[in-house]
């Protein structure tokens, strides 16, 4: 029996973001929901949770069913209180003087450090940030969980306690899961709802089984489009012919059959329809200069330090050469910030650089940090492109019209901006410095499926040389070419980053 039922439901804000849903979410269902940014995933999950009114259609839930709701941001208020009191705050008066257990069995499910459970929310990390949202709403004991984007900003161990945490739950609790994480969807679900304007597609498969039934349904509609059309244009130029011999031998009969003809033609092609093509949210390309030197960055027994001066590891002697695009793994402490960070300088500034770290004169950096701080949040996205690279006005606006920045997305601060446009502005300041080396740190933060997928396409199509930090599992495995690992204070390489991924679900 469904606990929630979904009938035609429809939003439209300016434009349909879906319509004519019909979706029955019974106990047990892990229900993964995709689509691109701003296409209506988080308006879905709030019309579930009750939050937003649809434009058309219905949403029947059991009688007395408790619906939790984890939201992608801080809501207003709570970043001064501590994570112990607000989840205190989350239960009823009645509940919380009654059963004030159930905080401590929620934040040790989450194993949140002792130290963490005083912090003021707003002082935690980004990712302890998500999972105290989440604690807030696991303590009230919903009986149905909608997760929006719960991995942003979660490392690879907090991702993989996210999905034992939630593989532990009631198994009959239903869940929701709006993501762009590839591989978290695979762990976590059974169902795939790809969210689309028209006519939305369900699969009772997790995501990379669901996708590959998805695109041979696409390609299959793709095929018997051209086919259709092919064949009103045949149709087209029968009747033409037949039209021009009933004009020259004044037919009536032949008349009647040209204007049937037509009309079969029109029918067809009133009834055909392409195949889903996603609505772009902006183009994703990288330059690469290019450079004739061989070796890179040389890295001679380099000692990574903590800001306070104690020792994190040694590189030993490594290099990084033309065409690598290796990814650095390392627990969450382990330095890989510190590694990029003197990587980094040995570029812009090696006159401030350890002798340990040589770069190659002819480099050109790409860098962009996972929290986008290069992007000013006062400033327009026209602002920003005009201010750092020699491009008009009207060269601008067609450099972030082709990445997805309208005429009025132009125009705001970038402050405001969701964080799927921050990255592919981000992204678009990346091309135009025009680099031949990149750093990037978690670059697949906020971007979506399509976006990750067109970035690996640029990175390996290509040849980028670059060196990266991701907790992407799938954006990983899918780019990296060298993996090194920091373990045991060494920094190491290994043939593949599976027995990190493992080691990690581990602890």
């Amino acid at each position: 029996m469904a606990l929630i039922t979904i009938k035609n439901l429809g939003v439209t804000l300016g434009a349909p973001l879906f319509s004519q849903l019909d979706l029955a979410i019974s106990p047990g269902d892990r229900i993964g929901i995709v689509a691109a940014n701003g296409r209506g995933k988080s308006t879905l999950l709030k019309c579930i949770a009750g939050t937003l009114d649809a434009t058309a259609g219905d949403i029947s839930r059991s009688r007395g069913l408790r619906i939790g709701y984890v939201e992608q941001t801080v809501p207003p208020g709570l970043s001064e209180i501590p994570f112990h009191d607000a989840l205190g705050h989350a239960l009823p008066d009645e509940q919380a003087e009654t059963e004030a257990w159930r905080i401590d069995v929620a934040l040790d499910s989450l194993d949140v450090p002792p130290a963490l459970r005083q912090l003021p929310i707003g002082r935690l990390s980004g990712g302890w940030q998500r999972l105290a949202l989440l604690a807030r709403v696991f303590v009230t004991d919903p009986d149905a969980l909608l997760l929006d984007e719960p991995t942003n900003h979660l490392d690879l161990e907090k991702i993989l306690r996210l999905e034992t945490w939630l593989a532990s739950l009631p198994r009959e609790m239903p869940v929701l899961i709006a993501s762009h994480d590839r591989a978290f969807l695979d762990a976590t679900t059974n169902r795939t709802l790809f969210l689309r304007a028209e006519q939305s597609r369900m699969f009772s498969l997790p995501y990379s089984l669901a996708r590959k039934a998805l695109d041979e349904i696409d390609a299959s509609e793709e095929r018997r489009y051209q086919k259709d059309m092919k064949t009103a244009q045949q149709l087209r130029r029968q009747a033409a012919k037949l039209n021009n011999i009933g004009i020259n031998s004044g037919s009536d009969l032949l008349t009647v059959k040209t204007k049937q003809i037509r009309q079969r033609a029109e029918r067809l092609e009133d009834a055909a329809r392409p195949a889903f093509q996603e609505r772009s949210s902006g183009a994703i390309r990288l330059a690469h200069r290019g450079t004739h030197a061989k070796v890179l960055i040389t890295l001679d027994n380099t000692t990574v330090e903590t800001p306070q001066g104690g020792l994190l590891f040694r590189t030993g002697k490594q290099w990084i050469c033309q065409g690598d695009r290796i990814v650095l793994l390392g627990r969450n402490g382990a330095g890989k910030s510190q590694l990029v960070n003197l990587i980094r300088t040995a570029i812009a500034e090696p006159e401030k650089s350890a002798a340990a770290i040589k770069a190659t004169p002819s480099l050109a950096l790409g860098y962009s940090d996972q929290t986008l701080a290069q992007l000013a949040e006062n400033e327009t996205p026209l602002a920003t492109i005009i201010r750092r690279f020699e491009v008009g006005d009207q060269r601008a606006r067609s450099l972030l019209a082709g990445a997805g920045f309208g005429i009025e997305l132009q125009a705001r601060p970038v402050g405001v901006l969701s964080g799927g446009q921050k990255s592919r502005l981000a992204m678009l300041v990346l091309r135009l410095t025009n680099p031949n080396f990149y750093l990037l740190d978690e670059p697949t933060n906020h971007l979506d499926i399509e976006g990750q997928e067109a970035l690996e396409s640029e990175l390996t199509a290509q040849q980028t040389s670059c060196l990266l930090v991701s907790h992407d599992r799938s954006f990983v495995r899918a780019v990296g070419n060298r993996f090194w690992l920091i373990e045991n204070r060494r920094l190491l390489e290994v043939d593949d980053p599976e027995a990190f991924f493992s080691s990690a679900s581990e602890r």
